[in-house]
C-alpha cells in the first residue's frame, strides 16, 4: 500500500444532541363539553412535517411538527399540534449525509418525545390515551427525495 492511499482514510463524522425541547404546542376541543357525551369511536388523522435550520457552523435546529385531529363524524373532538425541536451538532459529514441526518435521523430522535407530548395533551384534555404508531422517517425521507427528483432541479433565485 502506498503512503498516499494510507493518508486518504475516511474521516468519521461526529453527531451530538445539544438540546431537545418543545418549541410550540396547542390543544383545542372545539366541541366540548358535548363531545364527551358521544360514543367514542374517533377517526384520527396525523400530519407530519420536518424542518431544519442552520444555527451556526455544524449546528442545526430540527423541528418535527405533528398535527393530530380526532373527529367523531363531522365534529372535531380535539386538535393537538406539537412542534418538538432539537439542536444538533453534526460535523465531518458530506452534504448528502448531512441532509439525511436532518431529514431522517433527527426526526427519528425527536418523534418519541413528540409522541409523549401528544399523549399527555390528549389525556389531560379528558380523552382516552392516544399512542401514535411508530413512523418510518427513512421511508418518508426517501419519498421526499424521489418527489424532488420528479419535480426536476430546484430553481435558484437570482
Amino acid at each position: 500500500m502506498s503512503d498516499n492511499a494510507e493518508n486518504q482514510q475516511p474521516t468519521q463524522g461526529r453527531f451530538i444532541i445539544q438540546k431537545i425541547y418543545v418549541k410550540d404546542l396547542s390543544f383545542e376541543t372545539p366541541n366540548s363539553p358535548h363531545i364527551f357525551m358521544e360514543k367514542w369511536e374517533p377517526e384520527v388523522g396525523l400530519q407530519i412535517a420536518n424542518n431544519g435550520v442552520v444555527l451556526g457552523e455544524n449546528v442545526h435546529e430540527v423541528v418535527l411538527s405533528l398535527t393530530v385531529t380526532a373527529k367523531l363524524g363531522d365534529k372535531v373532538a380535539y386538535l393537538a399540534e406539537v412542534q418538538q425541536a432539537g439542536i444538533f451538532n453534526a460535523e465531518g459529514f458530506s452534504d448528502h449525509d448531512l441532509a439525511g441526518i436532518v431529514g431522517s435521523y433527527c426526526p427519528n430522535i425527536l418523534f418519541p418525545f413528540a409522541r409523549e407530548v401528544v399523549s399527555d395533551l390528549v389525556t389531560k384534555g379528558g380523552f382516552p390515551q392516544l399512542l401514535l404508531a411508530p413512523v418510518n422517517f427513512d421511508a418518508l425521507y426517501a419519498q421526499h427525495l424521489q418527489q424532488q427528483g420528479q419535480a426536476g432541479q430546484p430553481q435558484v433565485a437570482h
